[in-house]
């Protein structure tokens, strides 16, 4: 079996630390046996089919270099029975010159700063600048050394100076561009360029970046370009402090910080209709691409389809938690007055996937996620 090399940028966020653990857990257990003249022995080798490579952004913007061990320690969890290496640098300067990745098969752009509706509404600028550099920089290097890869191929005469390997190259977008309140699935030809007012700074830098994408894969064509614009996802590794948190993370926080018998403030509402989708089944759509994917660049929308209100969402997490609360809506506080939901369509039909984890099942894994890592008793 030949190793894939998965280049992960963002490997710390929320949606790269799944990436990294799925295809470091990814692994197959082979039988081996070995016989001679008078015994026969047998022994279980494991198989790596990936390699995983990490890059993320540096607090102190110095770069570190950790090795991911083989053997699983209370210090190496989450990355169990790992192969691969993780660098922290700055996403945002030109400079990166240990960030080579053009070499990989698979390379997943999951690296963004991101944040909740308090600052989308308070802050609009703060999806725009890092996100706008950081992608300009990471596609114009990715062109660069592909480049610099052939010119070397083509002087000693390689034939893959020609027809280099084939990359997928995977950009997590978002559904900030599509018309808001559409009472109806949105299909991801529904983009008109007229984009929700509070969503504006951030919609059109995901655009942008989605465009540069198409751009450059005029110029490469061995790199396969999926565009996924990806629901609401959530699940482990997501964050919970309700500064920067989404609409789930936010509410988890509030259900399991409150005292039985007492009472969860919901900002807004709750008539909003959001379309959620959990973490493994974005994963999965993500191998999907790199399996079913024909052409050279590519939209699509992955999500549940289903639309659920804030409303249910706070009852289904009060549930789950099995505890007695009561819900106070909050209609001066930030939120965002729209709905919207995906056709997948696309997803379902061209790439053979759909979601397989439904809102309350998802949400019972995250809570046991985070029961199991912060108070390691469970329930």
């Amino acid at each position: 079996m030949k190793q894939k090399k998965v280049t992960i940028l963002g490997c710390e966020g929320f949606i790269g630390k799944n990436l990294v653990e799925h295809y470091l857990n990814n692994r197959v257990d082979t039988l081996i046996k070995k016989f001679n003249d008078t015994s026969e022995t047998s022994f279980k080798k494991f198989i790596y089919p990936y390699v995983v490579l990490g890059f993320d952004k540096s607090v102190n913007k110095e770069k570190q270099k950790l090795l991911y061990p083989n053997i699983p320690t209370d210090e190496s969890r989450p990355f169990l029975d790992a192969v691969g290496n993780l660098n922290h640098l700055d996403l945002t300067v030109s400079n990166n010159e240990d960030m080579k990745y053009s070499s990989s098969d698979i390379i997943i752009q999951a690296a963004a700063t991101t944040s909740g509706a308090n600052d989308i509404i308070n802050k609009p600028y703060y999806h725009v600048t890092d996100n706008a550099i950081m992608n300009s920089l990471l596609l114009q290097k990715l062109y660069n050394e592909i480049e610099a890869m052939k010119e070397r191929f083509a002087l000693y005469g390689d034939k893959r100076a020609e027809k280099p390997h084939t990359i997928n190259f995977i950009f997590l977008s978002c559904t900030v561009m599509y018309p808001q309140n559409l009472d109806r699935a949105v299909h991801e030809d529904d983009f008109n360029g007229e984009i929700y007012d509070k969503y504006f700074g951030v919609g059109w830098t995901k655009v942008y970046i989605e465009k540069l994408c198409e751009f450059y894969s005029r110029l490469l064509p061995n790199v396969k370009f999926t565009i996924i614009r990806h629901s609401n996802v959530y699940g482990p590794h997501d964050k919970f402090d309700l500064a920067r948190s989404h609409v789930i993370g936010a509410t988890i926080n509030k259900v399991l910080s409150a005292p039985n018998g007492g009472e969860v403030e919901v900002w807004g509402d709750g008539s909003e209709l959001r379309d959620f989708l959990y973490i493994d089944d974005l994963v999965d759509f993500i191998n999907a691409a790199v399996e079913n994917q024909e052409e050279n660049f590519a939209i699509v929308n992955v999500g549940s389809g289903t639309p659920i209100s804030v409303k249910e969402l706070v009852e289904t997490v009060i549930k789950v938690s099995r505890k007695d609360l009561k819900i106070r809506y909050n209609t001066d506080r930030p939120s965002l007055k729209n709905s919207l939901w995906l056709n997948t369509d696309i997803a379902n039909e061209r790439y053979k996937w759909e979601p397989k984890i439904d809102l309350e099942e998802g949400i019972e894994k995250t809570i046991d996620w985070i029961h199991n890592k912060f108070f390691n008793n469970g329930y």
